[in-house]
């Protein structure tokens, strides 16, 4: 409480103690000098309306109708007619509705701009056998950052030596510590928890992932999305007309009190401050729980596509071959058949003998010395592998063939000989993402189509497509085929939302009506998206659609809940029902009720992954 009154500007506080005094003063009998002009009803209102007329004045110079005109015109008619204590009372609960909007604003820009004064200022850079200290503005790719315990990470790169966990919730909105070790990728704005870590800038500035969050910030409070501006529409329009329904019920009553409670009873804030406070509010969710949107607008798309189109490597699937199976032959064991082939593949840079070195070291292996290396491009390798010559390679290719596993669509069979003989067969797959049949589930029961295309060959994208549960597959696809079927789609009046990673993917991001890009894909795809899953985790995508159409509701009950308490409240004014003092009370009543409703989607604290969490059946996990 004490923080929340520490935001409120003081001099509003005073004004509205000011005003509050005068209607005090007023209904205690203190006209003087004259009792149809008090001087304390004079000042009162001359101190209450200063920040109305302002406001009023800048939405005239803009050419748009604000509720603060509105109730300047019920204000002064009231005067004018001798209500003063009228008067200063909408007066002060105009002033105090104010406050209640920039309170809520501000919680609103806070949820997105505390991002911005994450990251240090400074930095310590070893550049040669000194340690240097620099701005962060002067960091630049290839620096060698040095990042102690407690420390925030400014750039994105990879960890060229020390051991530790960090934080990385400001960015994926992984709610737990990762282990970091040489070789790992580490994200700006993470925070390092224990060791000390030497990190090889590679993303700087705008260019991190941070900065990227920074720019759709900026963009997202300078550019008004379509539902703002419509807001912003309707709640010109709702003024306008309740100026013109005052001034007609005058006509035909000639009754003041009524006229002023038409006028006053409309309150258009809802609409025009709780919209613009509901985009803010998302956006802030969005980029603490994994994603970040480059503004309103798309934020807006997100809320309206009924078709999702997947990418399938790197995007469905890790992008990454890893040893799935092993069969052996009679005599020999899994262990040793992976030891063996890991010794002979040590040296290669080709995927395959990677993942089979990775997956050796996964499992503790101590591999055999190994020499007299030979690679025959497209076949395989053979070697000298503890006194024995071993070759690791294409069925096709192998010396001799013995038992052969049945290769299954979508996957890549090596097989073992030792000194000529069989030995076994390890197959090889690109790993489906954890989250990526759960993730297409989610979407479906949403309502939404889902298409997988993929360049690869048919019994691959067929396989990946039945273990994500996608019905609708096109393989073989080139870049350009992508981007025609994605334009397709649109043509035929879909809204599409485009998935992918890589740069054959970039033309179908940029043509979707929202391309969505993976956060461990290629910069173009990324720069070519409208939304970049940092995390890279499919059920953050889930969440941005949950959250997206959330948004939206809000917007929509607030606009369709503004307008019917404004007819309403107009009708029963015009009708003598309401007078100017309950008209007031359901002014400021509505507008902040709509206004709290919008601040919903505003994160308190925390990095917020409900949606995803809601997505996925998963417990939340809290501080």
């Amino acid at each position: 409480m004490s923080e929340l009154f520490s935001r409120i500007d003081k001099r509003a506080l005073a004004r509205v103690a000011f005003v509050l005094t005068a209607l005090a003063l007023i209904l205690a009998g203190v006209t003087a000098p004259w009792p149809s002009v008090p001087l304390v009803a004079v000042a009162g209102l001359v101190v209450g309306c200063w920040p109305l007329v302002k406001e009023a004045v800048m939405e005239i110079g803009h050419r748009q109708m604000s509720m603060e005109l509105s109730m300047l015109v019920a204000i002064a008619a009231a005067a004018i007619v001798g209500q003063w204590a009228t008067s200063l009372l909408v007066t002060a609960f105009a002033l105090a509705a104010e406050i209640l909007e920039d309170l809520s604003m501000d919680r609103g820009r806070d949820a997105l701009s505390d991002l911005l004064a994450f990251l240090p200022k400074t930095a310590r850079v070893r550049r040669g056998s000194e340690l240097a200290t620099v701005g962060y503005d002067a960091l630049v790719p290839g620096d060698l950052v040095v990042v102690g315990p407690g420390e925030a990470v400014p750039v994105d790169g990879m960890v060229e030596s020390g051991n530790s966990s960090v934080d990385q919730s400001r960015i994926t909105g992984e709610s737990l510590p990762v282990d970091v070790e040489p070789g790992s990728f580490v994200y700006a704005g993470s925070v390092n928890h224990v060791g000390l870590l030497e990190i090889s800038a590679e993303r700087v500035g705008e260019a991190s992932s941070f900065g990227q969050i920074v720019q759709a910030v900026r963009s997202a409070q300078e550019v008004e999305s379509p539902t703002q501006r419509l807001g912003d529409r309707i709640a010109a329009w709702l003024v306008g007309f309740a100026l013109i329904a005052g001034a007609v019920d005058y006509l035909l009553t000639r009754d003041v009190s009524a006229a002023l409670s038409v006028v006053i009873v409309a309150g258009a804030c809802g609409i025009a401050a709780g919209t613009p406070l509901a985009v803010l509010g998302a956006l802030g969710r969005a980029a603490r729980g994994g994603a970040f949107v480059r503004g309103g607008i798309q934020l807006e798309n997100l809320a309206t596509v009924n078709t999702v189109i997947f990418d399938k490597t790197g995007t469905l699937t890790e992008g990454l071959l890893e040893v799935a199976e092993i069969s052996t032959a009679e005599g020999w064991d899994e262990d040793e058949i992976l030891r063996i082939a890991a010794s002979a593949e040590s040296g290669s840079e080709h995927p395959i003998g990677k993942a089979i070195a990775r997956k050796a070291a996964d499992a503790g292996l101590r591999l055999y010395q190994a020499s007299h290396f030979d690679y025959e491009v497209g076949s395989g390798v053979s070697a000298a592998v503890d006194g024995h010559t071993v070759w690791v390679g294409k069925p096709s290719s192998a010396p001799e063939i013995g038992e052969q596993a049945t290769v299954k669509p979508g996957t890549t069979s090596v097989e073992l000989t030792v000194d000529g003989q069989y030995a076994g067969t390890l197959v090889l797959a690109d790993v489906v993402r954890p989250s990526a049949a759960e993730a297409v589930q989610e979407l479906k029961r949403m309502g939404m189509r889902v298409i997988l295309l993929t360049g690869d060959t048919d019994a691959a994208a067929a396989a990946i497509g039945g273990q994500v549960g996608i019905q609708d597959v096109r393989a073989q696809l080139l870049p350009e085929n992508k981007l025609a079927l994605v334009k397709a789609e649109i043509a035929a009046g879909r809204k599409v939302a485009m998935v992918g990673d890589g740069i054959n993917d970039a033309p179908s991001l940029a043509a979707a009506f929202v391309g969505v890009a993976m956060g461990s894909g290629t910069e173009v795809a990324r720069r070519s998206a409208d939304v970049v899953l940092i995390s890279s985790d499919l059920k953050d995508l889930v969440a941005l659609f949950r959250l997206s159409r959330r948004m939206r509701r809000i917007v929509l009950a607030n606009v369709v809940g503004t307008i019917a308490v404004d007819l309403a409240g107009m009708g029963l004014a015009a009708l003598g029902i309401v007078g100017p003092v309950l008209a007031a009370v359901i002014h400021v009543v509505s507008e902040s009720a709509f206004i709290l409703n919008a601040a919903r989607l505003v994160p308190i604290r925390g990095f917020d992954r409900s949606d995803a969490d809601q997505a996925t059946g998963q417990v939340p996990v809290t501080s």
